[in-house]
Order: C-alpha cells, then structure tokens, then sequence
C-alpha cells in the first residue's frame, strides 16, 4: 500500500536501547521506510511535545511523497494525542528541579508528589497516571511553570484508520514470557552492561524502560537472572493491562480485531479503508 512506518514508542526513539526495546531490525527497516527511530541517545530528554512535533513532520512529508503514513507503537499517551490533535506545553525538562523531585518520589513514592499536583493543577492530577512517578514529575514540572488545564487540541489535517489487535489476556501473558526469554536470549543484558560501562545509569528516563533497572540490578549484584526475569514478566504484564486504559475496548473509534486469529481480516479493513480514502500510494 506503499506505506511508511511512523514509531509511536516512547522507548524506541532512543539509540542503543535496541533488544530491550524489540526495536525493527535491520532487515525490516530496510525493506520498508522507518520514522522516529533512533533519534537521541539515552542521556538526552525525549517527551510528548518533540513527538508531535517530529510525528507530524514526518506524516507531511510522508504525504507529501503521496504514500501512505502507518503510525505505530505503544505508547497511549502519543497516539491519542496525535490522534486528538493535542497542543503539548514546549516546558522545557529542568534537570536539577527533575533530580530533587525525582528524589523525593524513590524515598517517599509518588503519593505527596501527586497531592502537590493537585493542589497545583486539579485537572493534570485526573489525567495522569498517578502512581507512575516519572509522569507525575513531569506534570509538576509543567504546573510549575504556570501552565494549568487540558491540553489545547486543533483537529489533525487528515483522516485516520485506528486499528487494535488483541487477544485473550492468558494467551498475551504466555506471549510476552516467551518474548522476554527469546530476549535475554538475545544478548539484552549485554546490552544494558554496554550502556551503564559508557555511563547510562539507571536513574537515566530512557533506562526506566521495562527490564533494563531490573538487569541493571543483576549487574549490580542485587538480583539474581531469574528473579530479574520474573520481575520483567510481571512488568511487562502489568504495562500490557495500563494500555488498555488508553486503548479502550469501548473507543468507538478502534476497530478491534483478534491477534490470535491471525493479521488478515485487520489488513483487509485497512486496505478497504485506503481504497475508499484514495490513500493508497497506487490510489
């Protein structure tokens, strides 16, 4: 259909975090054009207002070249607001005031950091995972800075297909065991060693990423490789529950189809879809 792949995760945007993050080989970027894939190093800030930005750029030029953008990824937060045309505060991350709340949250939890939030702004305090610390001290960074109340949103200049492939929890569960066995397998805590030994320490945001504080920790002597691997796995878990609170069954706007029964029928609405847009490349 002559289509180019957007990234929307959050993870996969950093260089170096490639076996923990199942970034796209090799192979598969070669075969089709990749976007928003390996465009900082860990040590640098990467959030929702430079995904906009970067994500919509590379959807114009995408349309521009008449092929069609395929925006793909985990992270909720950055395609609904994609999706919804969000307008993300430009507050620049302040490093000293990021290291002193982030030392609160390891010592206290996030608990008074989000009662500070609250009273700040009310609003965030309802949007925002609040017992996700990182994206509490990111809100209070923003509501420090004087800016308050929902995002701002303009409708996007395009039509969207949203597609959403799932499956029966036991079987995901079963899943993403196997991918974080066939993981370590492939030589993830070799990687993690590679980026502490060049100085990417876990309190690093790209190295808050599922997995690489707990192999970080077997390098450190505090867990064993199979205490790490469970942690892993019920992480992994527990993420898979969070996306279904941004990817709601009940969104009348995703069209859900079974993952287990195989990618056909989501790949026949897709290119009804196209078809019908004039999206396609080939019209």
């Amino acid at each position: 259909m002559g289509g180019e792949i957007v990234n929307a995760d959050s993870r996969q945007v950093y260089r170096r975090l490639d076996v923990g993050t199942a970034k796209p080989t090799r192979e598969e970027r070669a075969a089709v054009p990749h976007h928003l894939i390996d465009v900082v190093d860990p040590g640098e800030s990467y959030g929702l207002a430079l995904f906009l930005e970067q994500a919509g750029a590379a959807i114009a030029a995408i349309h521009s070249r008449s092929r069609l953008p395929v925006v793909a990824g985990g992270t909720g937060q950055y395609v609904r607001a994609l999706l919804e045309g969000w307008k993300a505060p430009a507050v620049a991350p302040d490093a000293e005031a990021r290291r002193v709340l982030e030392g609160r949250a390891r010592a206290s939890g996030p608990g008074p950091l989000a009662a500070e939030l609250a009273e700040l702004d009310p609003e965030a305090a309802e949007r925002v995972d609040l017992r996700n610390a990182r994206r509490v001290v990111r809100a209070l960074e923003v509501a420090r800075a004087g800016v308050s109340g929902p995002p701002r949103r303009e409708p996007p200049p395009y039509d969207a297909l949203v597609v959403g492939l799932t499956m029966d929890r036991r079987t995901l569960y079963e899943r993403i065991d196997r991918r974080v066995e066939a993981m370590v397998e492939a030589g993830w805590l070799s990687e993690v060693e590679g980026l502490i030994a060049d100085g990417c320490g876990p309190d690093l945001p790209s190295m808050s990423s599922v997995g690489y504080a707990e192999l970080a920790g077997v390098l450190a002597g505090h867990l064993s490789m199979e205490e790490a691997v469970q942690r892993i796995k019920h992480r992994t878990h527990r993420l898979a529950r969070s996306q279904y609170a941004w990817f709601r069954p009940s969104d009348d706007r995703i069209r859900w189809f079974d993952a287990a029964r195989g990618t056909g029928p989501a790949l026949s609405a897709v290119r009804e879809w196209a078809a019908s847009s004039g999206a396609c490349a080939d019209g």
